[in-house]
């Protein structure tokens, strides 16, 4: 069994490396800090060009400040940042501007992510102007109505407003924005979660189709695991700010390797009646990333935790070709 920092190939678009990102908290009358919210505390992952990497855990585990860390939208406290080759951590953002074309955001909320006092074609024409592309006003028209168009929205619609449109339209407005100045990778941050079931398979089909038609690079976050395996091409399991797990889709969903993976996978309602699937409940609650346990972080929740547990941080270590989990029990779940 070999012990190694996982995804370190020149195939990769974006190398994560030893990320932390922690949150002072501030008190008394000089605001001294006092704590820190650990929300990210040592990841290291890659993302393969071309490749949907999916990012799943409980609310809290640090999904969306990985994906907003990554993107220099806040600013990392830790480790580094690789974007095709290229170090980031640490670029003024006169020189991470040019980085911003080739990397851009889903948001999760559609009602908060678009301008209420903002045409459809305005709201997308945005990135354009900012990034002086598509020079002429003529030009920028031809290229929102084909990014609506690209999305499956009517190019009439560039005059109405965010408020005259469905959830799942909004989102698809959305998605329209962050393709306007043709980035390679795309941070997708829970684009389905604030969308009613039906639009969801949509929205994700959309967004798979766009992938292999643009050869697009997307880091998927979400929560809901089975929307997770149908999009991605490897998975990445978040607890209480550190990777428990990362392995490819059906490689993860077969066979699990971690305890807290186990359980996540076991909470996933089967189509099939006759199916019988032990349910494993987690005890309490997420711990306080203020004061995450000792060792391991899961191990406060955990059925097979034992005495060394408390004592030893298990590193992410390579227990089957491509398939990484961090426990230090060899024993369980092979």
């Amino acid at each position: 069994m070999s012990v190694a920092a996982p995804d370190t190939t020149t195939t990769h678009l974006v190398e994560v490396t030893h990320l932390k990102k922690w949150f002072p908290i501030r008190g008394g009358i000089l605001s001294r800090v006092v704590a820190n919210v650990k929300a990210v505390n040592d990841v290291s992952f890659g993302v393969k060009k071309g490749e949907v990497l999916g990012l799943v855990g409980e609310s809290g585990s640090g999904k969306t400040t990985v994906g907003r860390t990554i993107l220099r939208l806040i600013e990392p406290t830790e480790g580094s940042i690789r974007f095709d080759g290229q170090d980031i951590t640490h670029l003024p953002k006169n020189q991470l501007r040019a980085y911003r074309r080739r990397m851009q955001i889903i948001f999760q909320d559609p009602f908060a992510s678009l301008n209420p006092r903002m045409t459809v074609g305005d709201i997308i024409a945005e990135p354009l102007v900012i990034h002086n592309l598509e020079g002429s006003a003529k030009a920028r028209n031809e290229r929102v109505a084909e990014l609506l168009d690209l999305v499956g929205l009517n190019a009439e619609h560039v005059r109405r407003y965010p408020h005259e449109f469905s959830g799942g339209q909004r989102q698809r407005i959305g998605i329209a924005r962050a393709l306007a100045v043709r980035p390679e990778f795309i941070v997708a941050d829970e684009p389905v979660s604030a969308l009613d079931v039906s639009i969801q398979a949509q929205v994700v089909n959309l967004l798979q189709d766009l992938k292999e038609q643009l050869g697009l690079t997307i880091l998927f976050i979400a929560h809901d695991l089975a929307v997770v395996e149908y999009i991605s091409d490897r998975v990445a399991v978040m607890y209480l700010g550190k990777i428990m797990e990362l392995a490819p889709s059906r490689d993860l969903y077969l066979n699990p390797r971690h305890p807290y993976t186990e359980a996540l996978l076991s909470a996933i309602p089967t189509p099939d009646p006759t199916v019988k699937r032990e349910r494993i409940v987690l005890q309490g609650d997420i711990p306080s990333p203020i004061n995450p346990p000792s060792g391991c972080v899961f191990r406060t929740r955990c059925r097979y935790a034992i005495a060394e547990c408390a004592t030893t941080v298990p590193e992410l270590k390579e227990v089957a070709p491509g398939h990484f989990k961090a426990c230090i029990r060899d024993d369980i779940l092979n």
